[in-house]
């Protein structure tokens, strides 16, 4: 089906074609003949790369041609939200008899932007999305077309029940929108199109034809028939795999079980890479090599990943900062870095295709199990699809590495049936938590309507009735006795402090776990240490690292310093190694002794500093709620801390534009210590301490006028 013979205005087609579309592809050509333009609801089921986006583009057009209300896209992470928002921003300048406008909010749930009215195509993160109908915004009725990313995490037990719940809610809208949900290949999707009262539209063509096998002592079998040799070195199966398809001029992509693994696997490959790169490419990469060392603090991880870079091989986890995982993930695609050990974080999140995929391990960690575990059939595949650019090959190829199992592994995972996605929705966490947020929402709903909602979301497909009504009774019983809903007769209303649970976006348990913290708190003394403790001790805390033999002390040590600004009595057992990152950063450590000393790496502290920020919000939210207004300034002033990373004497230097934990730092090591002294220093004066220069100096001065 070409381009042009679509229904859809000419300035359309041709802005389609300026962007390279000519001809559909089979899963998007099936999507037409459903009825996309049509206003019918689908559901979407292909593999990776099937062209999935332009499926979505053609639906918005669509509908912004002949509508006016909104179109909504949904996307479980804010790294993939930020690429569809990029994309979907072309539409803007295409004339569709009205001026378009695309905008993006992935983050802060308790703050609604303003401006998200007045656009036309919102993309949003399904967290945000939740957010917006607890706060009750009338312009969700507005939305006519509803574009679902990555259906198949329904079945996640994090992020699941969230776009569960936003997916039944919208589907129940007066104004009934058309729902396009788009999805990995997945067993049940016929189940999940009923439940959505979608077109189920299923295709398992790929732009690159996969195939896939096992490679045991050597030898490779694959299921398209062919067997080959791969040549064995001291280096290991997956690293033979992936050399190998560099020197035919693939590029290759390993997933390694563990952070460690996928580093000592880099490291192994570098060696072999680096004879096989050409001239340009090594210039290429020892440019960014010096980037990552410039841009970052000189961790073990950061000399590492800066040093095999230059071989064109890398590393990629949740260890490294945005920075880096962007930098190895634009030389990746560009071709420079050939072979890349990842955890499987990357393929969840980014579109990185490789000729040759290689899954050195099917085992995990299962944090729940303490123990490994073989991965499932459905992230297996999920795996593989990564494998062929769509661009650069012919075929792609996903390699399991076996040992002496071969048949077990072709049968289990190559010629398995991935497994049905199940709704998570009724785990006490997800029911407590969205039973909160439908009641916050529809004031005065009787327990049978509650059950008639629940009902009508996937889990209520797959669940009995009376199992959902015992989870529901539970539930409601828990939200009743910590005074988060109340009930007058037949009916439930939210009370003050469920209100502000809902909208704070935040566990009724981590809710009532703080309320109860903060009654007890004794007046007029300080508790930084103490708040710490409750933030990273609670449900929602991530990343929490457990501590290490070598860490006890160091836990007993911190408790003893600071015992006076307890809660309660702890002791080390009673401590997680993100405590004391979190106290070492708020204390000024350096990314450098953080690494040494905990084993926390940038990309772990800032996950932990997004985290606390949010927590320690929702905290200082709660103590206003139970009249604890003598908390208030600690909890504001321990918020910036972390935030910044800063001691307590640096809080009115950072007020400043451009004033960071390293500037502020040296300005109060140089008598600057609070905005009087800033603004007396004279410009000149400033441009010459360290780190600053003229620019900047001009700069911060006229910052300062705009925080005094």
């Amino acid at each position: 089906m070409k381009i042009d013979k679509l229904d859809l205005p000419d300035t359309a087609i041709e802005f389609l074609k300026s962007q390279g579309y000519k001809k559909l592809y089979p899963p998007q050509a099936d999507s037409v003949k459903s009825g996309l333009l049509d206003g019918k609801s689908i559901l979407v089921s292909a593999p990776t790369a099937s062209g999935k986006t332009l499926i979505a583009m053609l639906a918005m057009i669509s509908y912004l041609s002949k509508n006016n209300g909104k179109v909504i896209y949904l996307s479980p992470l804010r790294a993939l939200a930020a690429e569809k928002f990029s994309e979907f921003k072309k539409l803007e300048k295409v004339a569709l008899g009205k001026k378009i406008k695309v905008s993006i909010s992935t983050g802060d749930y308790e703050n609604i932007e303003k401006n998200l009215e007045k656009s036309d195509v919102l993309i949003l993160t399904n967290e945000k999305m939740d957010s917006i109908i607890r706060h009750g915004m009338e312009w969700v009725e507005e939305i006519g077309l509803v574009i679902a990313d990555e259906v198949h995490l329904i079945g996640d037990e994090n992020r699941g029940p969230t776009l569960e719940m936003i997916l039944t809610q919208l589907k129940l809208l007066e104004t009934n929108p058309q729902i396009v949900g788009l999805s990995a290949t997945i067993t049940n999707s016929n189940e999940i199109a009923d439940w959505l009262g979608c077109i189920l539209v299923k295709n398992d063509w790929r732009p690159v034809p996969l195939s896939e096998g096992v490679c045991d002592a050597g030898e490779v079998t694959m299921n398209n028939g062919k067997v080959f040799s791969v040549e064995r070195s001291i280096c290991g199966t997956p690293i033979d795999l992936g050399v190998q398809s560099v020197k035919e001029g693939g590029q290759s992509l390993i997933f390694a079980e563990t952070r460690n693994r996928s580093k000592s696997l880099a490291t192994k490959a570098a060696d072999a890479i680096s004879q096989i790169l050409e001239k340009k490419d090594l210039e290429e990469l020892q440019k960014t090599s010096k980037k990552i060392l410039l841009e970052n603090e000189h961790t073990e991880l950061i000399k590492t990943l800066a040093f095999l870079v230059k071989k064109g091989v890398a590393f990629h986890h949740a260890g490294l900062n945005q920075n880096c995982r962007q930098t190895i993930e634009t030389e990746f695609r560009k071709g420079t870095i050939k072979l890349l050990s990842s955890t499987p974080t990357l393929a969840a999140g980014v579109n990185l295709p490789a000729r040759r995929v290689v899954i050195s391990n099917i085992n995990r960690y299962n944090a729940k199990v303490g123990a490994n575990r073989p991965i499932s059939i459905l992230e297996y595949k999920q795996l593989c699809g990564r494998a062929g650019r769509p661009q650069y090959d012919d075929y792609g190829e996903a390699i399991i590495v076996g040992n002496g199992n071969t048949e077990a592994l072709i049968d289990y995972y190559i010629n398995g049936e991935p497994e049905p996605i199940i709704s998570k929705i009724t785990d006490d966490k997800s029911l407590r938590t969205h039973i909160l947020s439908v009641i916050v929402t529809h004031p005065g709903i009787k327990k049978d309507e509650i059950l008639e909602f629940f009902l009508q979301t996937l889990g209520g497909l797959q669940s009995r009735k009376p199992t959902i009504k015992f989870a529901i009774d539970i539930s409601l019983r828990f939200l009743s006795s910590e005074n988060l809903i109340i009930k007058k007769g037949e009916r439930f209303a939210a009370t003050e402090f469920g209100k502000k649970t809902s909208m704070l976006y935040i566990d009724p348990l981590t809710a009532t776990y703080f309320r109860d913290a903060i009654e007890n708190v004794s007046q007029d003394i300080k508790h930084t240490f103490g708040f710490l403790h409750l933030i990273s001790n609670c449900e929602e805390f991530f990343p929490k690292f457990s501590l290490r033999n070598k860490d006890y002390e160091s836990a007993s040590l911190l408790i003893e310093n600071n015992s006076s600004e307890l809660l309660e009595q702890i002791s080390e057992y009673d401590c997680s190694r993100s405590l004391l990152a979190l106290h070492a950063w708020i204390t000024e450590s350096s990314e450098l002794s953080l690494s040494d000393n905990f084993g926390v790496e940038s990309g772990d502290m800032h996950r932990m500093v997004e985290t606390a920020n949010w927590l320690s919000y929702c905290l200082r939210e709660i103590s206003k709620h139970v009249e604890r207004a003598d908390l208030l300034e600690e909890l504001g002033n321990l918020r910036k801390r972390i935030v910044y990373g800063i001691r307590e004497e640096l809080l009115e230097l950072v007020r400043v534009k451009g004033i960071g934990r390293i500037r502020a730092r040296i300005l109060y090591k140089h008598g600057i210590k609070n905005l009087d002294d800033l603004a007396k220093i004279p410009v000149n004066k400033l441009a010459e301490i360290d780190k600053f220069g003229s620019a900047l100096a001009d700069n911060i001065k006229s910052e300062l006028r705009k925080v005094r």
